[in-house]
């Protein structure tokens, strides 16, 4: 008999819910939340009922009934740094995302949800591979300035998800690869996977490696701190220059690929420009992790949502097809990777880690 399980994703204005039979996705939808409603919560934590809620009505209006689950899958959030994997969702960890030790993230909630609809029927919840996942070594950590290290924050959820299709279209084991993988959404991230295990990548939500739709990447140091200093701008002024109003919506006003791509179309060639910059930024990322892995690389993948234009991945290509064979795996199934991993469990094919 197959496994049934339900998997969460809460994203900044929205919830996906899917429902899965073993490997096979039996429903899907989103959720969407109205702004102002979630402007009257303070934090995001103070949504957790709220969104809970939208869950449950959600599951009941399609006549699902929590009790033929065999398992609950939420997003991981800005948890500790942590080795890749599916882990058990325990209360150290809803301890840690309450309080919001490494900052406030809409998945902060996926394991909490998660962890309650399953606790209300006696099954297991779970997360996999959540965005702090850090296998980097200390030499990938340290930077020129002793109090500063660098963090492991990316999209590791799709980055492992592809990187086992990507080994499995070779015919090879995960463990036994080395590839550059690039995640292309409005967030950017180019991880080094080194025979199972991400050695390096960018930090890409605080501002390092190429700048992407709608954040800065890194920018030289010297400018940047004289405009901190300048008076002109809060704290939280300078962050949303980073994350948020950073990157191709700081420069053309949007952060949707799609429109950029019809202006360039039309002829705009400051759109062209700004776009062909962050695409460089891209491949300089991409040819860097090539000198991490000494140039033995087995494939560039390139995925997400924008690796859909054939503009970017054909200016990509030009600068990198050196370095070894590039592959597309365009788009992203974050709910499909959350099933698989959990299925991987239930099924004895690996064993749940614990977060301690």
């Amino acid at each position: 008999m197959g496994k049934k399980i339900l998997a969460i994703n809460p994203g900044s204005t929205s919830t996906k819910i899917a429902v899965f039979d073993d490997e096979i996705c039996t429903y899907k939808t989103t959720v969407r939340h109205d702004t102002d409603e979630l402007a009257d919560f303070e934090t995001i934590f103070d949504q957790y009922d709220f969104r809970k809620n939208a869950i449950i009505e959600t599951l009941e209006d399609q006549n699902f009934s929590l009790d033929e689950f065999d398992a609950v899958v939420g997003r991981g959030g800005m948890l500790r740094p942590l080795e890749s994997g599916t882990y058990a969702v325990n209360n150290t960890m809803v301890d840690y995302v309450r309080r919001a030790v490494r900052g406030e993230h809409a998945s902060n909630l996926g394991c909490v949800i998660a962890k309650e609809i399953a606790d209300r029927q006696d099954i297991p919840a779970f997360i996999v591979d959540p965005v702090a996942v850090d296998e980097m070594g200390d030499i990938a950590r340290y930077t020129g300035m002793p109090e500063i290290k660098r963090q492991s924050l990316f999209h590791a959820l799709n980055q492992k998800a592809v990187a086992r299709k990507t080994a499995e279209d070779f015919g090879k084991k995960y463990a036994e690869m080395n590839l550059i993988i690039a995640h292309l959404g409005g967030g950017i991230s180019v991880g080094i996977h080194k025979q199972g295990r991400v050695v390096d990548v960018n930090n890409a939500l605080d501002g390092d490696g190429p700048m992407s739709p709608e954040r800065s990447g890194s920018v030289p140091l010297g400018p940047l701190y004289k405009m901190c200093f300048s008076g002109k701008y809060t704290l939280e002024d300078i962050k949303r220059k980073n994350y948020g109003k950073g990157g191709l919506v700081a420069h053309l006003g949007t952060n949707d690929g799609f429109e950029i791509s019809q202006r360039i179309k039309k002829g705009d060639e400051e759109a062209k420009f700004i776009y062909e910059v962050m695409c460089y930024q891209i491949a300089k990322e991409i040819g860097s992790g090539a000198t991490v892995l000494k140039g033995e690389v087995d494939a560039i993948v390139l995925t997400g949502g924008l690796a859909y234009d054939d503009h970017l991945v054909d200016f990509i290509k030009e600068r990198v097809s050196f370095i070894g064979k590039v592959l597309v795996y365009a788009g992203e199934d974050e709910m499909e990777s959350l099933a698989l991993g959990t299925l991987r469990v239930l099924k004895n094919e690996e064993e749940p880690k614990t977060y301690q």
